[in-house]
């Protein structure tokens, strides 16, 4: 069976990107994203998100408080009609992580990885697969998965340069709904 995926970055497409959200008081989710999230459902795909959570690496704030933030936009996901299948993250940075966080991962985006290991865990078809995010970082790291539709959330006109159908610009996350295939 083939199957497809709506993948999701979280700072800045699921909730307001204040800098290194690890609080349930900071994270602010963002106009939209339940609705994207549950027609999402409803059109069969499954929903991952994948997140550089360099703050962890930084020493900005542990693995178990993200866990523990993770577990209640989860849980804030069902309540609205949306399962999350699953959170992937990386919690390197090559320049400023302490420790053993101090690395140049290939989980990291822009590389791949954890698009590649979620396309692998649930055998998804990428060409059938979205991913929404709000970086270059982000677009970069889903072309180089070949997810099919790649879709860059910004409301600022920064300079990426849209030339590609795979590579879409919107300002509303209401905007990505008609790219969800039944």
């Amino acid at each position: 069976m083939t199957k497809k995926a709506l993948f999701l970055d979280r700072d800045g497409v699921i909730n307001k990107d204040y800098g290194y959200v690890h609080t349930i008081d900071k994270f602010h989710f963002m106009d939209g994203i339940f609705s994207l999230a549950r027609l999402a459902s409803e059109k069969g795909y499954l929903i991952f998100v994948v997140t550089n959570q360099s703050g962890i690496g930084r020493g900005y704030y542990s693995e178990s408080q993200f866990h523990l933030l993770t577990s209640w936009m989860s849980e804030r996901f069902q309540e609205e009609g949306a399962i999350i299948s699953k959170v992937y993250f990386s919690p390197y940075h090559p320049k400023h992580g302490i420790g053993k966080y101090k690395k140049d991962d290939f989980s990291r985006k822009p590389n791949p990885g954890m698009l590649l290991d979620a396309i692998n865990d649930f055998d998804l078809d990428p060409r059938l697969c979205i991913f929404i995010g709000d970086s270059e970082t982000d677009i970069n790291a889903g072309l180089a998965a070949n997810i099919g539709r790649n879709i860059l959330f910004s409301s600022s006109n920064n300079s990426l340069d849209i030339c590609s159908k795979q590579i879409l610009r919107i300002s509303s996350l209401n905007e990505a709904i008609p790219f969800l295939r039944n």
